[in-house]
């Protein structure tokens, strides 16, 4: 760990500008040539989740993998270089798996969700190959002895790293939402790194948000590019990593400030699992639908706030509602960050928000009526 005590300058790195030049750059060039490569990449505006008007191209991700490497590249220098470069090249390399199995996904349409859930997960166990680093503590006793073991460790930050990455795919519904969220997200991580001291972290954190932020530029409002599922894929590693490394680097930091900082796209996931399974007479928990929060957000707030708006106006103007969203459990994580109490009860009133706002979205009112 260096000190803490570093000027705004040194914040403004180049290793972060040439990530989102180079994921801006990459973007452009795929927006393009989507003559040449459309028949493999394109994303059809026709199905039961579908929201754009027009085929796009849905291979973003490349150029959110290809800024990574690029900062990784120009961070040879400065402040905590070999430390920085270290955390970059493991998510790099342990971001494969699920990067290239989304990708495959992108182009062919025949990957089963299982096989991606596993090839995330299989990415979990590389980055704990590559680093050594696991779960190994979440503040409750008889949970903490079983993570000493080692192989349970592993296992259980596998899942974890996959949860995380799909629940991340989950959400990828309106254009800049998964961008803008991650972008919250990766804001928290960096400040509370930063707080702590953990400096090689902090910058790592803006660096792949210059990459993110590149992406987003010609993602949102409008939807040139889109993430597909290599690109949430490797995102959601990204981000299910940095949840890891945030605690296990630096133990003043309780580990649900992570699992807070994340709340948002996990509810989702969790919650659209639990609704398939229990409340839509037993739908399959993979199966898709058009009843997430960012949709009824669609359908009740954006068409109603923009009423003479064009569907794919509204389509970017839906994302800053679930964005303002996102942004209470990262400011919570970021004050309660210390305390492992605090914290929990931040997540269930975060939790419980979520549920109130879904019950507004789909049945027009905030509570259960009372049965006479």
């Amino acid at each position: 760990m260096l000190p803490s005590n570093f000027s705004i300058a040194e914040i403004l790195r180049y290793d972060a500008v040439i990530a989102l030049l180079a994921s801006f750059v990459t973007c452009l060039l795929l927006v393009c040539t989507k003559k040449w490569h459309g028949a493999f990449s394109m994303d059809s505006s026709t199905g039961v989740q579908k929201v754009h008007t027009s085929p796009t191209p849905r291979i973003g991700g490349i150029a959110i993998a290809i800024g990574v490497f690029a900062g990784f590249a120009a961070s040879s220098h400065g402040i905590a270089a070999a430390e920085k470069r270290a955390i970059l090249s493991a998510i790099l390399l342990a971001g494969m798996p699920a990067f290239i199995f989304g990708l495959l996904e992108d182009v062919t349409k025949k990957v089963s969700v299982r096989i991606r859930l596993l090839a995330t997960m299989a990415s979990g166990v590389l980055g704990w190959g590559i680093t050594g680093i696991s779960l190994t503590h979440v503040d409750f006793w008889g949970i903490d002895w079983l993570l000493s073991y080692t192989i349970i460790s592993v296992i259980f930050t596998a899942f974890a790293v996959g949860g995380l990455a799909n629940a991340i795919n989950i959400i990828d519904g309106f254009n800049g939402l998964t961008g803008g969220t991650a972008l919250i997200m990766l804001a928290a991580f960096g400040i509370i790194a930063r707080q702590v001291g953990d400096i090689p972290l902090a910058f790592t954190c803006l660096i792949i948000a210059g990459a993110v932020a590149g992406f987003f530029f010609l993602n949102w409002p409008t939807g040139k590019i889109f993430l597909g599922d290599g690109g949430a894929y490797f995102l959601g590693f990204t981000l299910a990593w940095i949840s890891v490394l945030l605690p296990e680097r630096n133990a003043s930091v309780s580990p649900w400030t992570s699992l807070l900082i994340c709340s948002y796209p996990i509810t989702e996931v969790a919650f659209s699992i639990f609704r398939r399974k229990f409340l839509r007479d037993g739908q399959q928990a993979t199966q898709p639908d058009a009843v997430h929060l960012h949709t009824l957000a669609n359908k009740r707030w954006a068409k109603r706030i923009f009423p003479k708006a064009s569907k794919t106006v509204r389509n970017g103007l839906t994302s800053p509602f679930l964005w303002c969203y996102a942004l209470l459990p990262c400011i919570s994580a970021i004050y309660f960050r210390h305390n492992t109490s605090d914290t929990l009860l931040a997540l269930v009133a975060c939790v419980v928000l979520y549920l109130l706002i879904y019950r507004k979205l789909a049945f027009f009112r905030w509570f259960p009526q009372r049965k006479s």
